[in-house]
């Protein structure tokens, strides 16, 4: 009995431990939330497309079921889903939200980017695949 306790126990650490996948500014989940409700879908899609100047890019789709491995993440009120072959790029990313007089945007603080491209509408991380790397022939 004390040993499916420790257990028990174990696992809540271990779970709330785990550093989350995404994380979202105040601003940020406030516009998800109201991106949603307008639109009366449960979930916003985060994936990534190979394409611009450094290979990938970052996609955002409506979602109403999350799929079998997706990661979710609940942050401020709001739930995202991951695609699976996102998850390695963006693991540790905040995602924030700029309203200014020249534009309105989703941005992405990503640790993992290790370049973009001057317009800033593609990335790299080290672990893209088929990426050109500077210096590379």
């Amino acid at each position: 009995m004390a040993s499916s306790l420790l257990a028990a126990a174990a696992e809540r650490v271990a779970s709330t431990s785990r550093r989350q996948a995404l994380t979202l500014t105040k601003t940020a989940a406030e516009r998800v939330r109201r991106l949603l409700a307008l639109r009366g879908k449960t979930f916003l899609r985060l994936g990534v497309k190979a394409r611009g100047c450094n290979g990938l890019s970052y996609t955002l789709n409506y979602a109403d079921e999350k799929g079998k491995f997706d990661e979710l993440v609940e942050d401020k009120g709001v739930k995202i889903l991951i695609e699976p072959k996102a998850l390695m790029h963006v693991i540790g990313t905040k995602m924030d939200y700029v309203d200014d007089t020249l534009k309105s945007e989703f941005i992405f603080i990503n640790p993992n980017s290790k370049g973009e491209c001057g317009c800033g509408e593609s990335f790299m991380t080290t672990s893209s695949p088929g990426v050109a790397r500077p210096g590379a022939s």
